[in-house]
């Protein structure tokens, strides 16, 4: 499997207004954890989290910064970008994700990382 085609089709399923796109990249028990909450596991439960960034940011813009790689350790690094319904604030915060793969091709596991007070800030106030 290429990683950085793979990151690329994925920043791309952020930024299609289709949060079920986003859970194909994900095997069937894969899961998502985002800052250490509790984890999204299986299709439904990936497309739902990422409903919840498409309906906060209706002009979802997710730019993939970087990927790394080390043996099989993978970090995609990204940069979210939008406007949040809720305020009418622009919000732009960079993270990571750090991703396990199964023996499926597709990722088994996603620790997210982004810094939580500065979006909830940047929410309230814009960037």
């Amino acid at each position: 499997m290429e990683i950085e085609e793979f990151a690329r089709r994925y920043t791309a399923a952020w930024c299609s207004g289709d949060p079920a796109s986003v859970a194909t990249f994900y095997g069937p028990g894969g899961s998502l954890t985002i800052n250490g909450g509790a984890p999204s596991v299986g299709t439904a439960a990936i497309t739902e989290a990422a409903r919840g960034f498409m309906d906060a940011f209706p002009d979802l813009q997710v730019l993939m910064d970087d990927i790394r790689v080390d043996g099989d350790a993978v970090e995609y690094h990204w940069t979210l970008v939008g406007t949040n319904a809720a305020t009418g604030n622009a919000v732009r915060i960079s993270g990571h994700e750090e991703w396990t793969f199964g023996a499926d091709g597709l990722v088994g596991d996603s620790q997210g990382y982004y810094d939580s007070g500065e979006y909830e800030r940047q929410v309230a106030e814009g960037v």
